[in-house]
């Protein structure tokens, strides 16, 4: 088996690794998650924590040494931890911290072998035991963890290579996560495994992949059939659950203030959390119906920051929980496109005011408080290049935990949108709605125009600073002095397949007056040049292009 050696560089691609698999395994995380609470988000609070370990690398270390790269995943996890499972894999990802920033101050540590990394994972195991009140519960994610860290420890001492050591680790993992419905009733009531411990077995397996250039292959982990309703896990919902998740940093604690607060937040709900993090602070999670009293807890115990308070769910809505049946979320930017889009009957989401680019400006978070928001069932999605991808499969996974039905359209541009929303029918099925709306949006060829900011060298030339640059999926393919006269040669190359209806909305950086007389120059080109085509405009006033442009 080849093997790589676990250095910086292999660790900093294993965070990237692990980010796109629990990407791809969120939902069917979140659909094992029935302890201890059941609200469907464990595999979006791992992929969260995991995404915010990654970032900080990336800002902070991304050819460090492998020291250097495990403390910033454990900071990064820390100050981005999200519910239970974050805390848990902020405190693996400090474990490692802890055990490669011990061997460096030892020896001269080039990588991570199988005995280093046998020892961090039973030093998480200690770490996520103490975190989570110094109980190990068997069943939950500590045992699948164990496993791991018992069977790494047995090849190191057998002086296995870190491939054979991952591969048993491995192995080991799945044995241990299949037997967890045998271990905690409540799982073996709802028909699952543990969800803390299947995000488990993706990480492992990454690193595997990681390591080996080959990732194991696992079985789809689904809820049995014949639990579907189980008496448990409707037991639970009717126990009503706290409404409240309540989390931040604090700095300071010494052992006996840590105690303190955690009793004080045990008196206060369940589910307490307190994990030791870089820089003498400690990440607290506690799910409680009174989340003030809990944030004063932490703020008589030292310096808080980051908190965060969301509202908990089972994932399953009382019948009439909604006021309608399907609604359709628009991401636009722009008074006109608020008030157009509106107009049409969707809801809207608009990016942060503060960006002076807004592509890609819609956080997980806002999306999915959004499609709450909305009220409906079923919500049909139009990120129109609002949103990136990764936010968009994580938002949506979160509202299917919500009980939301939710349909991402391939919209990547507000044109696109509204030819989208222009055949949305709510009275027809959902499933031919949005197969309807989809096509629609993909039947449109769009591009823009933007002003170029530099000299750069494009596939339609060199451009000069002040020159209208004619956009077409990611490449500049016109280039003029004047922006008019380049979307209307864009328009022309639009065109140039057919076409029945241009759609021109037209953005802040044309201004007012400037936007007006250049709409009508364009609706003046098409009639001329391309007779019989409609041709409509808006003034939406997004920022970034000065144009967008469909072509029906």
């Amino acid at each position: 088996m080849a093997e790589r050696r676990l250095d910086g560089a292999a660790l900093h691609d294993w965070a990237h690794a692990a980010v796109g698999d629990l990407l791809s395994h969120a939902d069917e995380i979140n659909r094992l998650n029935v302890f201890p609470v059941a609200d469907s988000d464990t595999g979006t609070n791992m992929l969260f924590t995991m995404r915010s370990a990654l970032a900080r690398v990336e800002a902070a270390a991304p050819a460090g040494d492998v020291a250097d790269v495990a403390a910033a995943l454990a900071q990064g996890a820390a100050d981005g931890a999200r519910g239970n499972s974050g805390v848990i894999l902020a405190q693996i990802l400090q474990a490692l911290s802890d055990a490669t920033a011990e061997a460096a101050t030892a020896t001269d540590l080039a990588d991570v072998d199988a005995a280093l990394l046998g020892a961090a994972l039973r030093h998480a195991v200690a770490l996520v035991v103490s975190a989570m009140g110094g109980d190990l519960v068997a069943g939950t994610v500590v045992s699948v963890l164990q496993a791991a860290a018992e069977a790494i420890e047995r090849r190191a001492d057998e002086r296995a290579g870190l491939a054979d050591a991952l591969g048993a680790a491995g192995e080991a993992a799945a044995a241990a996560l299949d037997r967890t419905p045998d271990q905690l009733p409540v799982l073996a009531e709802a028909g699952v495994v543990d969800a803390g411990g299947r995000g488990l077995l993706v990480l492992l397996d990454a690193l595997t992949g990681t390591v080996t250039g080959h990732t194991p292959q696992r079985h789809a982990y689904r809820p049995a059939a014949a639990a579907a309703g189980s008496p448990a896990v409707l037991h639970d919902a009717e126990l009503a659950p706290p409404q409240f998740e309540v989390m931040y940093l604090v700095a300071g604690l010494d052992p006996a203030g840590a105690d303190r607060l955690r009793g004080a937040l045990e008196g206060l709900g369940d589910s307490v959390a307190l994990a030791a993090a870089a820089a003498g602070r400690h990440s607290v999670h506690v799910h409680t119906d009174d989340a003030g009293a809990a944030v004063e807890a932490g703020l008589a115990a030292g310096p808080v920051t980051r908190i965060r308070i969301s509202a908990l769910t089972t994932g399953r809505v009382a019948p009439g929980g909604w006021s309608r049946p399907r609604a359709v979320l628009a991401v636009v930017d722009g008074d006109g496109a608020d008030q157009l889009f509106g107009t049409e009957g969707a809801c809207v989401l608009r990016p942060d005011p503060e960006l002076v680019d807004p592509a890609n400006g819609v956080s997980a978070d806002r999306l999915l408080r959004a499609l709450v928001d909305t009220g409906a069932a079923q919500v049909m999605v139009l990120p129109n290049g609002y949103v990136a991808a990764e936010d968009l499969v994580a938002g949506c996974t979160a509202a299917i935990g919500w009980g939301i039905d939710v349909v991402p359209l391939p919209s990547t541009s507000m044109v696109q949108g509204l030819a989208a929303l222009a055949v949305h029918e709510p009275a027809r099925q959902a499933v031919d709605d949005g197969y309807t709306m989809a096509r629609a949006a993909a039947g449109c060829r769009h591009g823009s125009v933007r002003i170029a900011t530099g000299k750069a060298l494009t596939w339609a030339g060199p451009c000069s600073a002040g020159d209208g640059l004619g956009i077409s999926g990611d490449e500049v393919v016109v280039v003029d002095a004047d922006a008019g006269a380049a979307a209307a040669r864009l328009i022309d190359l639009l065109l140039s397949s057919g076409g029945e209806l241009v759609t021109v909305l037209v953005g802040e950086a044309a201004g007012a007056a400037g936007g007006e007389a250049l709409a009508g120059a364009l609706a003046e080109h098409v009639r001329q040049r391309h007779p019989g085509t409609e041709f409509s405009s808006y003034a939406t006033g997004h920022r970034g292009d000065v144009l967008l442009i469909g072509v029906e």
